[in-house]
């Protein structure tokens, strides 16, 4: 059963630790996110951008194939299905096709066009019992052709965006998508700071978890992030076992050419990845509290 990610949040926040957002491209990536999820008794997010909805099929496709996953592995511990940087037509298909959770990332509308459609957005998502994940300030960086500066959000329209009664908030504070760069300044903990000083008991988000140190992954947490998207590790970690596995002639073995074979590899890295990040964000063992 597919869960919004509202309640595992507020425990999160409450607890002092962070649920990982995943993204998922395939079955692979799916299948190794739940059952590391599952052996380390945590919750988890899985996080679909609207580029990877499509390569999966369309929403349909991507619920049934989950849906189907986590009854056939007897997946216990709580898992929301998430759109990830959802435009607002996007948001809406996902709703309808079974997604838990959804993000409406309004960040590159005007603030008054944001809170509108976020307004909006929420109404629907209160009525379904569906969490609501909204975006003030750009991410920096690019995921599927989204590409943003890595702005800092400003905290008075943050407590606007999460007045609205949205379950949880992205907020820019330098953070990007994809590798970070050698000259990177680091985040703002004072922009965060400020932030949650306005906005309370909201869960907020930290987008671009690939790269961050892990002293400011955790001072984060401390600051009131409870959720932690995580995507390029996963795709570097999976493409690195990838090309391991060829360049040492495995593939010309026997049946090693089996896509079963020779994509083995490459989901035994993201659960060791998606492993080494639930540790990290203190997320183990949480799923039954």
């Amino acid at each position: 059963m597919l869960v919004s990610a509202t309640e595992m949040l507020k425990k999160a926040k409450a607890g002092h630790y962070a649920v990982g957002q995943f993204n998922i491209n395939n079955l692979e990536w799916t299948k190794s996110i739940l059952l590391t999820a599952q052996e380390l008794n945590s919750p988890v997010i899985l996080g679909v951008s609207e580029g990877a909805g499509k390569y999966m099929c369309g929403y349909k496709t991507v619920v049934g194939m989950v849906n189907g996953m986590l009854e056939e592995l007897n997946i216990t511990v709580p898992v929301a299905l998430h759109l990830d940087h959802g435009s607002y037509e996007g948001a809406k298909k996902c709703i309808e096709a079974g997604f838990s959770s959804i993000m409406f990332d309004g960040s590159h509308y005007p603030i008054e066009e944001n809170i509108e459609k976020t307004k909006e957005l929420v109404a629907t998502c209160n009525k379904l019992g569906l969490s609501l994940e909204a975006e003030v300030g750009a991410i920096g960086g690019e995921e599927d052709g989204v590409v943003g500066m890595g702005e800092c959000a400003d905290p008075d329209e943050c407590k606007r965006v999460a007045d609205l009664g949205v379950d949880m908030l992205a907020a820019g504070i330098g953070n990007i998508h994809g590798k970070y760069p050698a000259n990177w300044k680091g985040l703002s903990f004072e922009t965060l700071d400020s932030i949650q000083k306005l906005t309370g008991q909201m869960p907020l988000v930290l987008h671009g978890g690939t790269g961050i140190p892990e002293d400011m992954i955790k001072k984060a947490i401390s600051l009131g992030v409870a959720k932690i998207n995580v995507n390029t590790e996963c795709q570097l970690s999976f493409a690195d076992a990838t090309r391991k596995y060829i360049e040492a002639g495995k593939d010309l073995e026997g049946k090693g050419f089996d896509p079963r074979k020779l994509l083995a590899p490459g989901a035994e890295a993201i659960k060791a990845t998606v492993k080494e990040k639930m540790e990290l964000f203190g997320s183990v063992g949480k799923a039954n509290d």
